[in-house]
């Protein structure tokens, strides 16, 4: 018996080892795999099309995700795109000679107003060379249209659908399921405008919430029409009239009224590409995707390689709360780090910051607004704002030396606001829960959620929120030269588009991230210099564990949810409202 143990302990020793040791080779070989594949770089044959469809989210960097680099094993991360590289291979694709042109297919997803009109104008860029764009699709959403218009050709499938309707805008209002469930949404806030929380103690839009809504979103229609009306030699009033009367109804009419210049198929799509590549229609059309376009071989540029001068970009994307963040959120220590890194860093001549925020923390957003204060004193600082950059995202980036925005970018919305429940008719009444407790001091339970404030705590906690709206004021009237009664004046919560802001001061110029490195440079001066991006962004390797699993869940949630996760994500961020005050846009802005 005692031989019998022997032998089958050792025996699972030797299991265990060898496990161990094929383990290791699978980890050698899968790293080997992943270097392999993410090395590879494409070659684009001559007389090629670039094909560009946004069919997964748009991202301000492309996510280091090796996993993407597998897709042959079956094995592929969440797709993405950053806008970073969309930017950068259009205009690599200018200057290509294997590049003949660009294909824009149809896509099923719309990028944000001002990330569109960063694609849309590098696509006019485009066009300088010479080199055509032509557009298809079967379903033309406006968005997608937007960034179509500015083909040679533009062309609809003859039984396709052809969207153009108008803006709007829809908010939903949580009062009555929370008045149900017996839970009220105390609310603390600065601002006449300042409508975050008025999905949770309303019914419909205040007076002044439509006033602006109406405002910026009239702002953002008319410059969508006049861009379209430019590029297709339309008259904006024309367009306004097409879309009020709703009369591209089918294919046909979006032909008779010169918003595309043909009905067609997608085989004789592909034969005209070939027509305008010199191919016989028996020919292979040759295509490169975007996707494998990012891995064909860069095009030379050995000044700024031999250049030692940097321009650094932080990227700050996402909401703002404290802790490190990740390429989807802003963390007030990671882009701390960031900023006191390219502070410190001497070959670093200026940096670019780069905000696609609705904003957040109002705590994380002061310690991100003091540490660009000190980069300022150090170096020139450049803010470029990407579809958001409202609220704290406008408190991060008020104190540069300059701020560059896109007409279509949503900006402002300078206030404050809080949010407690009380939620005891919900406790008592439909769960039969009481609560009962000692404490040492009056206010030792402010904050409790089982009972209502008191009227002294709701003023202490509104004192709280006006000294957070003073300290918000001062710090854009000091950031952008203005008295903080101005600012009172154009904040109070209120949401303004990039183009408006120029108007009142908010912001200096329209541009994008381009024209934000080149402004840098200048004020830098300096001519040659090798672009850097911060925070470092994290692999699959750095996110075993809580992170990961995480990204995961919130993967799987929003495959089962579908459209639906926006609104998961509303009552998500109901609960983060409730931790501390917030400096954020009133709601998530969808232009459909």
């Amino acid at each position: 018996m005692k031989q019998f143990f022997k032998f089958v302990l050792a025996s699972m020793v030797g299991f265990l080892i060898t496990s161990v040791i094929l383990l290791i080779i699978i980890i050698v070989f899968i790293f080997g795999l992943f270097a392999g594949a993410s090395d590879k770089t494409v070659d684009v044959e001559p007389n090629s099309v670039l094909q560009i469809s946004f069919n997964y989210p748009i991202s301000e960097r492309t996510p280091n995700n090796p996993l993407s680099a597998l897709s042959f094993l079956g094995i592929e991360g969440e797709k993405s795109i950053g806008l970073n590289d969309i930017l950068a291979n259009i205009k690599k694709a200018k200057t290509d000679e294997n590049i003949k042109g660009i294909f824009l297919n149809e896509s099923d997803v719309t990028p944000g107003e001002a990330t569109s009109e960063e694609i849309r104008n590098a696509l006019i860029d485009f066009k300088k060379s010479g080199k055509f764009i032509v557009a298809y699709s079967e379903i033309y959403t406006q968005g997608f249209y937007y960034l179509a218009s500015v083909a040679d050709k533009v062309y609809i499938n003859p039984k396709g659908i052809f969207l153009f309707h108008g803006f709007n805008q829809e908010v939903t209002f949580l009062k009555g399921a929370l008045d149900k469930l017996g839970i009220e949404a105390q609310i603390i806030k600065v601002g006449t405008y300042k409508s975050a929380v008025e999905p949770y103690f309303l019914t419909k839009m205040s007076d002044a919430n439509r006033l602006q809504v109406t405002s910026y979103l009239g702002s953002l229609y008319g410059h969508f029409l006049t861009q379209i009306g430019e590029s297709r030699k339309i008259n904006k009033d024309s367009l306004f009239n097409y879309a009020n009367e709703l009369k591209i109804r089918l294919p046909e009419d979006a032909l008779k009224y010169k918003l595309v210049d043909g009905l067609k198929y997608k085989d004789e799509i592909l034969d005209e590409l070939k027509q305008r590549t010199g191919l016989n229609t028996k020919d292979d059309l040759k295509t490169v995707e975007l996707g494998d376009y990012l891995k064909s071989e860069p095009q030379s540029d050995d000044k700024k390689k031999e250049s030692k001068n940097r321009i650094a970009i932080i990227y700050a994307s996402g909401e703002i709360n404290g802790g490190d963040g990740d390429d989807n959120s802003i963390g007030s220590e990671s882009i701390s780090k960031a900023l006191r890194q390219v502070r410190l860093d001497d070959k670093v001549k200026a940096v670019v910051l780069r905000v696609n925020s609705p904003g957040g923390s109002s705590l994380a957003s002061d310690v991100i607004w003091r540490e660009v204060m000190l980069t300022k004193k150090a170096k020139p600082i450049i803010v470029s704002m990407g579809d958001y950059a409202a609220s704290g995202g406008y408190y991060i980036a008020c104190a540069a030396d300059s701020i560059i925005a896109e007409p279509n970018t949503i900006t402002g919305s300078i206030g404050i606001f809080a949010v407690l429940p009380n939620m005891q008719k919900f406790f008592n009444d439909k769960l039969g829960v009481t609560f009962d407790g000692v404490k040492t001091g009056k206010y030792a339970d402010l904050g409790n959620i089982s009972r209502p404030l008191t009227p002294e705590e709701h003023a202490i906690l509104q004192s709280q929120v006006d000294h957070g709206y003073d300290d918000f004021t001062k710090a854009v009237a000091s950031g952008r030269h203005k008295t903080q009664e101005y600012i009172n004046s154009i904040g109070q919560g209120r949401v303004w588009t990039g183009e408006q802001a120029i108007k009142i001061g908010l912001v200096d110029r329209l541009g994008n991230i381009n024209d934000a490195v080149q402004s840098a440079a200048k004020k830098a001066g300096i001519k040659n210099y090798k672009l850097v991006s911060y925070p470092e962004q994290k692999s699959i390797f750095n996110k075993f564990g809580s992170g990961l699993t995480a990204e995961v869940k919130a993967s799987m949630i929003k495959s089962e949810l579908g459209d639906n996760f926006k609104y998961y994500e509303q009552i998500k961020s109901v609960t983060q409202m409730m931790r501390t005050p917030q400096a954020r846009l009133p709601y998530d802005i969808v232009i459909n």
